[in-house]
């Protein structure tokens, strides 16, 4: 069983910061592929907000280019979101989505497979 966890959320002022995380966990033998984070405002669409490879090449939406970095520790098999400038526009219920590898050398061997995996969500609100 394997999960991803969110944390770092919470209320925040404009153009204030916040840095969120992303853990996966479990008992299986996985790696982190491509990590990317997403948010969903109140009656809107989920919507993407960044993304770092495997080989840690990182893209964004225009909205937050310049404002967040997206990072990882493979180590910790671990990825973070570092938000800076906040607006209340940022508001939101931010997720997310891992690639993971079953097992971690499964690209060298052929032998296993990659799926996709979901957090459960960690609130931002940013009051102006």
């Amino acid at each position: 069983q394997v999960q991803l966890v969110e944390s770092g959320g919470g209320l925040v002022q404009a153009g204030g910061s916040v840095r969120l995380s992303c853990v996966a966990s479990g008992s299986s033998d996985f790696a982190v592929s491509a990590v990317a984070w997403y948010r969903q405002a109140p009656g809107k669409q989920r919507e993407f907000v960044a993304k770092i490879t495997g080989g840690d090449v990182s893209n964004y939406a225009d909205f937050v280019k310049g404002r967040f970095t997206i990072s990882r520790d493979g180590a910790k098999n671990t990825a973070y979101l570092q938000m800076d400038s906040l607006k209340p526009e940022d508001t939101g219920v931010y997720y997310c989505n891992a690639d993971l590898r079953f097992p971690p050398d499964y690209l060298l061997t052929g032998d296993g497979n990659e799926y996709a995996y979901w957090g459960q969500g960690t609130q931002v609100t940013v009051s102006s």
